[in-house]
């Protein structure tokens, strides 16, 4: 059986304690590896070889060599793409289709970008008078933040690690990741690439666990780390931001989000049904940025749910190996447990069900899948938790709505502010709505659509902070002014 140990200080090394957890693949419920899990001792020792990378070669590196080599650990990730590909879809059981053209390319670019981008970004300066008439000169510098803490999702392992390691890299920190412990395997794959792009040992460091009383937990009450990154639900992002409250650790919190899509009658009607086809339904719906929440003005009601059904019903159920399928399992079991009582919960509520609801039908050979369908309600209240909460799985409601003030005053009714999208054809209304709905990222007439120079998070309840572009850059670094009198 394989294993999947922690790396750390630049090495692949196993728990001390021996305790070891499965690595299950969502498309057939088998056993695919076993993860070592991390105790207070692996933690600390990868912690303490980050802040010793911090005084040691990458410390000193221009940032000309620094980029250099993320350049290289960029190509690396491409130059065994098709290994990294493979380890994602066991991990996570999505199509090789999706991985393929997303998960896998993005998350090399990720490392080549933020490369790119801290060699340009200027800061600032001033010249000041002064009483004895000589002035001052006051310019800006940036340095690394120090030893961050990476916690990142199961949703898109690879492609969201990166997002948060790339520019955390490129400003000089060294990083401990604590991947989730449902999709191990690529971020601990990625060592083997940083070993080979020249990273120094301790720079990019890998413990695995879960959250109480394990790896998560001892990495955020640990005291030698600045900062900390996550991706994921709120509560646990509650939980990590009351821990980096001791030692004042700043955090950058990407968190859950019940996001509205809004479609005018006024619309493409058939971008709209595409549009939010992949938005309530890709990656079995297992995006934060999904949308499970659609609400179409009335005129059109019921055309759109009735294309919305028959796309949903032609979408592909099937393995990640199966070039025909567009439509994968749910990450676990486990989840497929919370999704499916959200599924029943409608039917309490009063939904229709226009679609899905279920479980569907597998071969006997991938009956112990996380397998469920793709699911459309309408009728239920707006008061109703399938409606209020996030589910993240592959369903989403549709309520009709009649004026433009009413969709804008339900988009923003809830307490997350994370992403939105807006179908129509009308410019001013299009920058009139956008303007007015409270999340990080709306877009206009698509979806998922990611210029990695743009500021991304999420408002309220959805997060704090920014990352991409200069934004990744101002968390990642501490900005100092230097003050010289002339």
């Amino acid at each position: 059986m394989k294993e999947i140990k922690h790396f750390i200080n630049g090495e692949y090394v196993e728990s001390a304690s021996g305790k070891l957890f499965d690595n299950v693949n969502p498309a057939n419920g088998q056993v695919i590896a076993k993860i070592h899990e991390a105790g207070e001792a692996e933690v600390d020792a990868a912690v303490k070889a980050a802040r010793a990378a911090l005084k040691g070669p990458w410390g000193r590196m221009t940032v000309a060599e620094r980029t250099e080599i993320l350049h290289r650990v960029a190509a690396g990730i491409s130059a065994r793409f098709d290994e990294f590909l493979e380890a994602e879809c066991l991990d996570t059981g999505k199509p090789k289709s999706l991985a393929s053209h997303i998960d896998i390319p993005r998350g090399a670019a990720n490392f080549s970008v933020f490369a790119d981008l801290v060699k340009n970004v200027p800061t600032e300066a001033f010249e000041m008078a002064t009483p004895d008439g000589t002035g001052a000169l006051n310019y800006g510098v940036r340095r690394p933040k120090g030893v961050i803490g990476v916690i990142s999702p199961w949703n898109l392992p690879l492609l969201l690690m990166t997002w948060k390691v790339g520019p955390a890299l490129a400003c000089g920190n060294t990083v401990v990741v604590k991947p989730s412990e449902e999709t191990p395997t690529t971020t601990a794959l990625l060592g083997e690439v940083m070993n080979a792009a020249g990273v120094p040992a301790g720079v990019y460091n890998v413990v695995h666990g879960f959250g109480g009383n394990s790896a998560g937990a001892f990495l955020t009450a640990h005291p030698d780390v600045d900062a900390y990154t996550f991706t994921g639900e709120t509560g646990t992002g509650e939980t990590i931001m009351r821990a980096a409250a001791k030692g004042v650790r700043q955090v950058s919190l990407e968190l859950g989000g019940k996001n509205a899509g809004i479609v005018f009658a006024d619309c493409d009607l058939d971008k709209a049904i595409e549009g939010t086809l992949r938005s309530a339904f890709a990656n079995c719906g297992q995006v934060c940025l999904g949308t499970e929440r659609v609400y179409v003005e009335r005129s059109i009601f019921d055309e759109f749910v009735a294309r919305l059904k028959a796309g949903a019903e032609a979408l592909v159920i099937g393995p990640p190996d199966d070039a025909s399928s567009n439509f994968g399992p749910l990450v676990s079991l486990k989840h497929r447990e919370k999704v499916l009582s959200y599924y029943q919960q409608a039917v309490d509520d009063g939904a229709t069900v226009v679609t899905g609801g279920g479980v569907p039908e597998m071969p006997a050979h991938l009956a112990g899948g996380a397998w469920v369908q793709p699911t459309i309600w309408t009728g239920l209240a707006d008061n109703s938790v399938v409606v209020t909460e996030e589910i993240f799985g592959p369903c989403c409601h549709i309520r009709p709505f009649d004026r433009e003030e009413e969709a804008i005053e339900l988009a923003n009714s809830l307490p997350y502010g994370l992403a939105s999208a807006i179908w129509t054809e009308n410019a001013s209304r299009a920058h009139r709505v956008a303007g007015q709905i409270e999340a990080g990222i709306v877009w206009v007439n698509s979806w998922f659509l990611r210029d990695l120079r743009t500021a991304f998070g999420g408002s309220k309840q959805s997060g704090i902070g920014r990352e991409g572009g200069v934004h990744s850059l101002e968390f990642y670094t501490e900005l100092k002014n230097i003050c010289v009198k002339l």
